[in-house]
């Protein structure tokens, strides 16, 4: 009995593929700003306020970007990479792993965990003197 419960679960892991058993398709990326309460956008969507954290897909590669008023916005781009030892595993597992790690996504991983923004404040524009009459009168 012991064996035949030992064989279905390995042949579902088999037939499940490597990394999408062991990784899965979502990691936790954490986004701090300095200074805190930054508005955080993700491929243009607001999120929330930083510290923040969420998990993204690692199929997709993300446009980052940071804005708090009275400070110049901050971008970053979060790219996803193909962890080649995945590969490895799926393909000496045989050709099913193969397919559905690659349908699936979870072969990558994304190039960032943690996400740091130092925000700079925005100076203020010096009036020009020829239009100092527009602000007097």
């Amino acid at each position: 009995m012991k064996i035949k419960i030992l064989a279905i679960a390995l042949i579902c892991i088999y037939l499940s593929s490597c990394a999408l058993v062991f990784k899965g398709t979502k990691e936790e990326v954490s986004f701090r700003s300095d200074p805190q309460r930054a508005e955080v956008y993700v491929n243009g969507v607001r999120m929330g306020e930083t510290p923040l954290t969420l998990r993204l897909v690692t199929k997709q590669t993300y446009a980052i970007e940071f804005k708090r008023e009275g400070y110049k916005s901050k971008s970053v781009q979060i790219n996803n990479k193909v962890g080649a030892g995945w590969i490895v595993l799926d393909i000496l597992a045989g050709l099913f792993p193969v397919i559905i790690d690659a349908a699936t996504g979870a072969w990558y991983s994304l190039d960032q965990k943690n996400i740091d923004a130092v925000l700079e404040k925005q100076q203020k524009e010096p009036i020009d003197p020829k239009d100092l009459e527009k602000y007097l009168y």
